[in-house]
């Protein structure tokens, strides 16, 4: 079964025949006919019962005697049969946040990881009566995905920096969790805006280790480069002085010059030059 729009009657017309009865209340009062006045209270306490308004963005699922009627998201003061039974159904979007939950990544880590979910009702029959309480549902089933989530990828990776990985692949795992979410929440009736990862960290026991192991990274990354560009200036620097004629070089002076300037050049002190007055062989 589907979700059936449901238009009820203008609560302002009702408005009016209520006005009348009492008006006709009044006249069986003057007159003093029980005739008049007591099927006219009655239909204003009955008429009176079905009056009902709806706010922007909310709803109202109808039902009568357990049959669904259908869903009313049109805002505004209406009125319908007073034994209707009228649920309440907020058609707003909602922030939901998951507890910091500890999972194992691919490669068996524990991490600490949380998802942040921006959702709302989009099918008030699904959310009405596919689900025992739709609200509970989101929370269970955003845990549930964000463990198969973690489990899926790596928090990240040392060796393969073209991997996609919990830390660096954000966009792609957000995208992933949002069709993840959406297919498990479609059959409550509820539209996933927005799924994004909201915490992730190494757990408690292995935190400390793998800072070190990040820390190491990036220094033989930074020595890299600080070689890679410190070959370059010793090229160039034997280059212009040959091309230049300032100094003719065998292979020892190569040696003794490309040594010192990678010294000077890689060193991550300052460098105390000493002063050679004799040849380079005393």
């Amino acid at each position: 079964m589907k979700e059936i729009h449901f238009k009820p009657i203008s609560g302002y017309l009702m408005l009016f025949v209520v006005l009348v009865l009492f008006l006709s209340i009044i006249y069986g009062v003057v007159s003093q006919n029980p005739f008049i006045i007591v099927p006219a209270a009655l239909l204003v306490f009955l008429i009176s019962s079905g009056f009902f308004f709806i706010n922007p963005n909310d709803s109202r699922v109808v039902t009568l005697f357990g049959k669904y009627i259908g869903s009313v998201k049109d805002n505004g003061f209406f009125w319908a049969n007073p034994f209707y039974y009228k649920r309440q159904f907020s058609l707003r979007a909602r922030n939901f946040e998951s507890e910091r939950v500890k999972v194992n990544d691919k490669r068996g880590n524990p991490i600490l990881i949380s998802v942040i979910t921006v959702w709302k009702v989009k099918d008030t029959f699904k959310a009405a009566f596919e689900v025992d309480n739709y609200e509970n549902f989101v929370k269970l089933q955003s845990d549930a995905a964000v463990r198969n989530l973690a489990g899926a990828y790596s928090y990240d990776n040392f060796e393969d920096h073209h991997e996609v990985t919990l830390r660096s692949g954000l966009d792609e795992i957000n995208h992933a969790l949002e069709r993840a979410l959406d297919e498990r929440l479609d059959m409550a009736g509820i539209e996933v805006l927005e799924a994004r990862i909201g915490y992730l960290a190494y757990a408690e026991e292995i935190a400390s280790a793998m800072l070190k192991r990040q820390q190491a990274e990036a220094i033989v990354a930074a020595r890299h480069k600080i070689v890679e560009g410190a070959v370059s200036m010793v090229e160039m620097a034997l280059a212009d002085l040959s091309s230049k004629n300032i100094i003719e070089f065998d292979n020892d002076k190569k040696a003794t010059m490309v040594s010192n300037l990678m010294v000077v050049l890689c060193s991550d002190k300052d460098v105390s030059p000493v002063l050679n007055t004799g040849s380079l062989y005393q």
